[in-house]
């Protein structure tokens, strides 16, 4: 259950859990803009094929550490910024800067998902491609967290 509700910014329970957890921390930033009085998420699809084929979210700091192959030591990583308005091939060269610069991985804002100048499946191949040219360069493993929220409609056409 995931229904979000908003007033003058209170924490509300997150479906069934004892846990309080602020709006912005379950349903993204939105929740924290001074100039909305109220905000709602009514509703919230999973589409089917994701649910039979996510295996759970990881747990934990190691799971990250391992598949980046880092450990001693705090991973680093950003935010790619301007969030709106770079093309995918620009926003694929901000990552390969940040990665080949020494970042252990990089993600998309929240807000960036699939618009008219940077669809999605273009910003994830030049992300990836990107990806494999840091770690060639530095001979280190990468990542880059890609926002995976838009329509269902759009992933089934990925055949990923």
């Amino acid at each position: 259950m995931c229904k979000c509700h908003s007033g003058g910014g209170r924490s509300n329970r997150l479906g069934n859990s004892s846990t309080r957890v602020p709006p912005k921390k379950r349903c993204g930033n939105v929740f924290g803009f001074k100039s909305l009085r109220a905000l709602r998420l009514e509703d919230l699809r999973i589409p089917t094929a994701y649910v039979k084929t996510f295996q759970g979210p990881p747990r934990g700091i190691q799971v990250e550490r391992d598949k980046l192959n880092k450990y001693g030591r705090p991973l680093l990583g950003c935010t790619i910024k301007p969030k709106l308005g770079l093309a995918a091939k620009n926003y694929d060269r901000a990552v390969y800067e940040c990665l080949r610069g020494g970042l252990d991985f990089t993600k998309d804002d929240e807000n960036v998902n699939s618009q008219p100048f940077m669809r999605w499946r273009d910003r994830f191949l030049f992300c990836a491609e990107a990806l494999f040219k840091a770690q060639t360069k530095t001979g280190e493993i990468k990542g880059h967290y890609l926002n995976a929220t838009a329509d269902e409609r759009l992933f089934s056409s990925l055949n990923l």
